[in-house]
């Protein structure tokens, strides 16, 4: 029922036409409401604070000279509780963020949030098409929860996922580019491990020297802009999170990452434990972009599992950086489609759908339960271990592939050679 109902919207042009304007009205509404919401209209004066006051708050104080202020989880929360109360976001962005939203800072929040919204969800959005062509319609429809999650926070999730999108289409053809995109990904760079890795397996060099270059230079730039002590201040935050991540600390809601170390922390388990689980877990997802690599398989199938490992990596992703996922399901539902079975379609399906919307079920059924403040209580994570159910469905159905894909090319090269044999008359 589930296959039967989304590739229906695979049928025909025009249903997939009128299912991706659907779509697109739909988080155009969502856009509007919430930038009606961010800039306090009406009922809205009291509203609590989210991720992206987070972000307009280091952006003033990028401004004001002491932006290293909110790597310090004491200063950062009486500037929250100054500017709108409610929760604890803490703050362990790379100092090249600092930067990036420094301009927000300059117009009132509703409008920086309308802007910096509007311009990455286009740039997510273009890059997707051009990634999935005629299957915009159903990795939008999979992808939702993840897209409607990053609206109503205004994170930065249709930012990370364009420039992996970008690095996707150019990384074959205009390394350049693609360098450019990667080396961007230094606000976050433990979503780029994967693509770093598929760069120097695949001898990406030119890639590789660029995405280094923009490191290196916009480090040397954040340091002449913001001082030598952002630094220091960058690594104590970070230190910080990772203590306060391995308590598993009412600051973070767990059940909102979605990584294993998250699913395993939730149920029980010890910090050193679900860490080495993490690591295992990062390394299965590597060797197997590693040994796509290796088996020569096609490089669009490769790029797509680079994609799905890149959300399996860290133990410190969230739902909101599932856009990545989505350029990967892009490169490889043509193929999927294809290959999988009806059942494995389904698997495949609902494993992306719960990942993703996971976290509201859970948010909606807490506030029935316990109100507010949700993250004050014990809520198990789940979509890390839907992740790694679905990398492997799609190493199943690619192997499976592959073995088709490897005695078409035998047939060929002998083919060929039987026609070689002849124009030379090779006995």
């Amino acid at each position: 029922m589930l296959v039967r109902t989304l590739e229906l919207v695979q049928s025909s042009a025009a249903k997939r036409t009128r299912f991706a304007r659907y779509i697109l009205e739909g988080l155009t509404i969502v856009f509007v409401f919430m930038t009606g919401w961010f800039s306090r209209w009406g009922a809205w004066q009291n509203r609590n604070l989210v991720d992206f006051d987070t972000f307009y708050i280091v952006a003033q104080r990028v401004w004001l000279g002491d932006v290293e202020q909110v790597y310090h989880f004491d200063s950062l929360l009486k500037m929250q509780m100054d500017a709108a109360g409610g929760k604890f976001i803490s703050w362990a962005y790379p100092p090249q963020f600092d930067l990036l939203v420094a301009p927000l800072a300059l117009i009132p929040v509703g409008a920086a949030y309308f802007l910096f919204t509007a311009a990455t969800l286009g740039l997510y959005l273009l890059t997707l098409r051009a990634v999935a062509k005629s299957y915009f319609a159903l990795v939008v429809i999979l992808l939702s929860p993840a897209l409607l999650i990053n609206l109503m926070n205004g994170q930065n999730g249709f930012l990370t996922g364009g420039l992996i999108g970008l690095a996707c289409l150019t990384i074959e053809r205009r390394q350049l580019a693609a360098g450019l995109s990667l080396g961007a990904m230094v606000i976050k760079p433990h979503l780029a491990i994967a693509f770093a890795v598929y760069a120097l397996l695949a001898r990406r060099w030119i890639t590789v020297i660029t995405a280094t270059t923009v490191i290196l230079s916009s480090s040397i730039l954040c340091t002449l802009l913001l001082g030598p002590q952002i630094w220091s201040a960058f690594l104590g935050s970070v230190h910080d999170s990772a203590a306060f991540l391995g308590r598993g600390s009412g600051s973070f809601p767990l059940f909102r990452m979605i990584s294993i170390y998250a699913v395993l922390r939730t149920a029980g388990f010890s910090a050193s434990l679900a860490f080495l689980s993490q690591v295992v877990v990062a390394v299965f997802a590597l060797s197997v972009l590693a040994r796509a690599i290796y088996r020569q398989l096609p490089a669009h199938w490769c790029l797509g599992l680079a994609a799905v490992a890149s959300v399996l990596i860290s133990p410190y992703a969230y739902d909101y950086d599932l856009t990545i996922l989505g350029m990967g399901m892009a490169l490889l539902l043509p193929d999927l489609t294809r290959l999988a079975s009806a059942r494995e379609r389904a698997a495949i399906y609902s494993m992306t759908l719960i990942a993703g919307s996971y976290s509201w079920f859970q948010i909606l059924l807490a506030s029935v339960q316990y109100g507010t403040g949700v993250i004050e209580h014990p809520i198990l994570a789940f979509s890390g271990f839907a992740l790694l159910v679905l990398l492997w469905l799609i190493l199943r159905v690619l192997l499976r592939g592959a073995g088709e894909l490897r005695l078409e090319r035998q047939q060929a090269g002998s083919s060929s050679y039987e026609h070689r044999r002849r124009i030379w008359r090779i006995p």
